[in-house]
């Protein structure tokens, strides 16, 4: 053990007398392992956002889409239906089902006084708010009275009220849609960009029997989908399961046989996004470790050039007793050293570049204790590695022929 502490000692004593050329080689390690860490940490960043927008879409929603299928390689039919009556099997038989809303929409102009904008127009019912977690900000949303006598009212995000009144008050105000005047009893609370890119308060809500009878006329019950919520995010597998089993049975479809529905979960995109997000990770990761190499492959070019000014010494020490393990061990000490201190240092700048980007872009972003351990642990690997090929070439010296060298 004495052995090893004389290494570091004379490894250090070697790191002082050539100061510029160890920053040199520490500055190489620094640079990959801080370009490393903050790749890491900027993952673990956009990963906590997304997965944050997407929870906020609704983590356990559910979403049941008709489809056409296909008999004796023909359509069966053109297109399929989907009903509010389907939705309220689903509601009363399954028990993993906390809430269901039916979901039709389009895309219209909408006209307050002499403003004039296209946005979003959603039937829904008023379960619709909780599923995907929308809330009233001002106002009020509509009550079971409206939907059942497809009342002219309807509810606005912040983006349509910016665009049709302004700085204006809106709750209480008339909008025209298509020939018929809605009062905008309620403003959505603001929600931002989705994880797709869309503007979430950038849409018009009414109940599903207003816009079926006003805005698009369509057969009664008729809606282009549904969306439900489990009970928690861990029952949602099971809301699935229960959801196919009473749609097959409504519509006599043979387990074995293709189902004219098909439907999509919250947490199918969340395991989506983060096989893609963790997949982006460590491709940016493997590229910033590319400057590892790089670093790794200085400190080997420093340590031959060691070897060589001290050829000497080498053959010094070896005349004095000093074995080729000595040798080895003082040398690969001095590349581990190297290695190490610049780890350290790429580390703390590593550290002090994610809290300069967190402030920058408002991002939570940690670092993994994991990820600690891998740069340090990859930095001494850097020093063993690229190290231990100088220390071997010096190991192998002759005596001789080393005190020889001038």
């Amino acid at each position: 053990m004495r052995g090893y502490f004389a290494a570091i000692r004379i490894a250090l004593r070697a790191i002082v007398r050539s100061k510029l050329r160890a920053a040199l080689t520490v500055l190489g390690i620094l640079i990959g392992v801080a370009a490393v860490v903050v790749v890491v940490a900027l993952g673990t960043g956009v990963r906590n956002r997304i997965l944050g927008e997407i929870s906020g879409l609704g983590a356990s929603s559910i979403y049941i889409f008709p489809q056409s299928t296909q008999a004796s390689g023909l359509k069966r039919r053109d297109s399929v239906r989907m009903s509010e009556a389907d939705g309220a099997a689903i509601l009363k038989e399954s028990i993993s089902v906390a809430a269901l809303s039916p979901f039709s929409s389009t895309s219209m102009q909408i006209v307050a006084g002499e403003a004039n904008v296209a946005t979003q127009i959603m039937g829904v019912t008023r379960s619709y708010l909780e599923i995907l977690s929308y809330s009233v900000d001002k106002g009020d949303g509509w009550t079971e009275a409206d939907e059942q006598l497809k009342t002219k009212v309807c509810v606005i995000g912040e983006t349509v009220r910016e665009n049709l009144f302004g700085s204006g008050e809106a709750v209480g105000q008339y909008i025209r849609i298509g020939k018929h005047p809605f009062r905008v009893i309620g403003v959505l609370a603001k929600k931002g960009q989705s994880p797709f890119g869309e503007d979430q308060d950038d849409r018009l809500l009414m109940p599903i029997g207003s816009f079926r009878s006003r805005v698009v006329p369509s057969a009664p019950g008729r809606v282009q989908m549904l969306i439900a919520a489990a009970t928690s995010e861990r029952t949602v597998d099971r809301a699935v399961e229960q959801i196919d089993r009473i749609l097959r049975q409504r519509r006599q479809i043979a387990p074995d046989d293709e189902p004219d529905f098909v439907i999509r979960t919250q947490a199918e995109f969340r395991a989506s996004q983060e096989r893609i997000i963790d997949t982006l990770t460590m491709l940016l990761s493997s590229i910033a470790a590319v400057s590892l190499l790089v670093g790794g492959i200085g400190v080997m070019n420093i340590m031959l050039v060691s070897v060589t000014e001290r050829t000497r010494e080498i053959g010094i020490r070896m005349a004095i007793g000093a074995s080729e393990g000595d040798i080895l061990v003082q040398f690969l000490v001095e590349a581990i050293t190297l290695s190490l201190i610049g780890g350290l240092m790429g580390l703390g700048a590593g550290l002090g570049l994610i809290q300069i980007f967190a402030a920058a872009l408002g991002w939570s972003m940690t670092l993994p204790l994991s990820a600690v351990a891998v740069a340090v642990g990859t930095s001494a690997t850097i020093g063993v590695v690229f190290g231990f090929f100088p220390a071997r070439r010096a190991a192998r010296q002759d005596p001789i022929t080393a005190l020889r060298h001038e």
